[in-house]
This record gives C-alpha cells, sequence and structure tokens, in this order.
C-alpha cells in the first residue's frame, strides 16, 4: 500500500508559497503527479489552483472540491471533448502546444459565443539537465511551440475574437535539482513577455514558469524553496504579471512510501533476489527511467548487509526496484519501504499480469484514513463482456 504525509504535503505547499512572498503569484499543483481525492482536497484547501492534462483529470478536481476557475490546462492532445468540458466549466487557460490546437479552441469557442482564454506553451530551448525521457522545454520535444515563432502564434491569436490572450507559459522538464536552468530559461523568455504585453496589454495577466522542481532521491541536492525563490524572483519582479508555477512532484514526492512484503528470498549461483508482493506495475519509475529509490526495512534492527536485486511478481525481467544492492539482510514476511514515491507511482500503476492495486493511506499525526481501497479481482473486469457470438 501507498501511505502520504499530510503534514510534509502541507509543509512543502506553505514552503513554496511563503517564498515568494508579497510578488502576486499562484501555485497550480500539478495533479499528474499523485491524483489521489484526498491530496487535491488537500491542495484545494490550501489555496492552489490546479496544472491538469485531461479532462477526466478536471473531473478529478472539481470532484474533490477544485475550482475549475484555478485549473490551467496543458497536454499536446487535448481533444474536441475535453476542450469543451473544459470550456463549459470556465477554467482559467489552456496552455496551447501547437498552431493546429489553436485553431481549434478558437473554432470551438466562436461556436459557443465565448472567449476562450488561452496561453502559449513556449519552448526557450533550455536543457534542464535532467533524464531525457522528462526534458520538455527543447526544440526537439513534442510539447509546445518554440521560443522564435512564438511571437508570429499570438499575432495568429488575435486574429480570432474567440480568443483571449491571458499569459504566457514555459514548462523545461522535471525532476530539475539546479535552479540555473529555470534562471536561464526565463532570461530567455523575458523578451518575448514584454512583446506579448505590447501585442495584448489590455489582456495579459500571467506569465507561467512552469514546474519541474526536483527533490532528493538519493544524493541530489536540489534547491530549497526558498533557493529557488531568491534565484528567480529578481528576474520576474519588475513584469507586472501574476506568475503562475506549477510544481507537483517538490510538493509531494518525499510525502509518501510505498509498502511491501518479502515474500521470498531467492539464492542463485550468482545472485540473490529479494521477490516483493509489489511490482513495476504499482512503481514503474526503477523500470522506465531507471530511477533510484532507497529501500528500507520497515523494522529497525541491527543487521549485516547483503548485496541483492530487489524484484516483483510481474513477468518482465525489467520489474525491479533495485539491482545490486547493498541492503540489511531481511526474511520472508517482512515489511520494506520504498521511500519517495508520492509521485508518478500509484498515478502511473496498472493492472498488468491482472495484479489489483494497492491501497492509498493518508496519515495525520496519531490518525490514518484509507483514502483509496485496494482493489478486488471484481473490480478488474468491470465494465468487461464476452461477445454473445463467442461459442
Amino acid at each position: 500500500m501507498y501511505v502520504y504525509s499530510r503534514g510534509h504535503i502541507e509543509e512543502r505547499y506553505t514552503q513554496l508559497d511563503r517564498a515568494f512572498g508579497a510578488l502576486d503569484h499562484q501555485i497550480c499543483y500539478a495533479m499528474k503527479a499523485n491524483s489521489n481525492l484526498a491530496v487535491l482536497r488537500l491542495m484545494a484547501d490550501a489555496g492552489a489552483g490546479f496544472d491538469i492534462v485531461s479532462g477526466g483529470e478536471l473531473f478529478r478536481v472539481m470532484r474533490a472540491g477544485g475550482d475549475p476557475r484555478r485549473c490551467v490546462f496543458s497536454g499536446v492532445g487535448k481533444t474536441r471533448e475535453e476542450i469543451q468540458y473544459a470550456l463549459n466549466h470556465g477554467i482559467y487557460c489552456f496552455n496551447v502546444e501547437s498552431e493546429p490546437e489553436l485553431r481549434v479552441i478558437a473554432d470551438m469557442a466562436r461556436r459557443q459565443r465565448r472567449r476562450a482564454p488561452i496561453a502559449l506553451r513556449v519552448n526557450p530551448g533550455v536543457d534542464p539537465q535532467t533524464h531525457h525521457y522528462v526534458s520538455t522545454g527543447k526544440h526537439e520535444s513534442k510539447f509546445g511551440i518554440a521560443i522564435h515563432r512564438a511571437l508570429e502564434v499570438y499575432r495568429e491569436a488575435l486574429r480570432f475574437p474567440s480568443l483571449e490572450i491571458r499569459g504566457v507559459q514555459m514548462h523545461i522538464g522535471s525532476q530539475i535539482t539546479s535552479a540555473a536552468p529555470f534562471v536561464q530559461a526565463i532570461r530567455k523568455m523575458l523578451p518575448l513577455v514584454k512583446a506579448v504585453q505590447a501585442l495584448a496589454p489590455d489582456t495579459l495577466r500571467f506569465f507561467n514558469i512552469g514546474g519541474g522542481l526536483g527533490i532528493r532521491y538519493r544524493n541530489e541536492r536540489p534547491p530549497t524553496a526558498g533557493e529557488f525563490a531568491a534565484a528567480v524572483k529578481p528576474h520576474l519582479q519588475k513584469l507586472g504579471l501574476k506568475i503562475l508555477m506549477e510544481p507537483g512532484r517538490f510538493i509531494v514526492g518525499n510525502a509518501g512510501v510505498l509498502l511491501t512484503r518479502v515474500i521470498y528470498v531467492k539464492r542463485t549461483a550468482v545472485k540473490r533476489f529479494i521477490i516483493t508482493d509489489a511490482a513495476m506495475n504499482d512503481l514503474i519509475r526503477p523500470a522506465l527511467y531507471g530511477s533510484y529509490h532507497e529501500i528500507v526495512p520497515v523494522a529497525a534492527s541491527r543487521r549485516r548487509t547483503v548485496t541483492a536485486d530487489i524484484v516483483g511478481t510481474v513477468c518482465e525481467s525489467g520489474d525491479f526496484f533495485a539491482q545490486g544492492r547493498r541492503i540489511p539482510e531481511v526474511r520472508e514476511g517482512e515489511l520494506l519501504a520504498i521511500i519517495s514515491a508520492g509521485a508518478y507511482a500509484m498515478a502511473m500503476a496498472s493492472n498488468y499480469n491482472a495484479r489489483p492495486r494497492p491501497a492509498e493511506v493518508m496519515v495525520g499525526g496519531r490518525r490514518f484514513e484509507i483514502v483509496r481501497r485496494r482493489e478486488s479481482v471484481k473490480d478488474l473486469v468491470n465494465g468487461e463482456t464476452v461477445t454473445r457470438w463467442s461459442v
């Protein structure tokens, strides 16, 4: 099961909010990191907006009591149905990722006799120095519009009476462990932001600097909220615009652990395998990114360390949490905690190998509550049928 710390989530949000102080700003929690309703409700109660990437995420925000008027809608493949849904609920802004998308939003808003608020997601062409799978602000990325073309696209947007140019947005990547790429990107973006201010002085309200601020998984030293704010605020204070940001992992990443039980300890001629009841379908990051997660026995004791592969039960050679890891010796039946599992963990879980997904639990002080029940095998076939002509 996944266990989340309410106190840690609230503390990280508060740290970032306070670090930006009197500068007009809005934190839009990137809910793709962890979209559990209890987490979303914490964010809504704290005053957060939301960075969404699908109609389903907007639905979850509203189900948790969040305000759609504080939602920014990102993503390269917004469908007409999702755009319609977002317009109907009055979201704060669409982060537009291409010219075809711009034209579709304009057409749909025109049909409804509305003005759709838009910002272009602009690629500043900065290397965020992170894993290439989560680097999103370079020119070869599928995301956004190249900075050298952005002003031309903003001019095109002015031709549509059904569009309102409300902001400028960038997002350069995820798990970024230095403030320097943010500063570099912001400095590259400032001339464009000022040009758009001149182009749409009556409607431009914000500059969105995106998210991606990293956390410590192993030996990284990412900036604190205060250090990050101190690095970027001097470049933003004179714009006279609201500053939006879209943190996700920074808030929830180190707020969660995945608890798993050792099923078997298997020894071969060349290796020791610790086989757990969690698997890559529960936490795919090590298999997908080669990501490091600290893994510790839940029961503290002094014991010798061994070298082992910590693996799951899924029928894939890539189903591992750690390989060649030095770990205190554990026995069958013991619990392990996989650390830093609050972000991109349960949110990316699947039912591969017909495995029910785990429960989620929120802890606050001495209290806890199950905030998502464990799936049953019956849940695996909900909505499925066999054809009437299969026999």
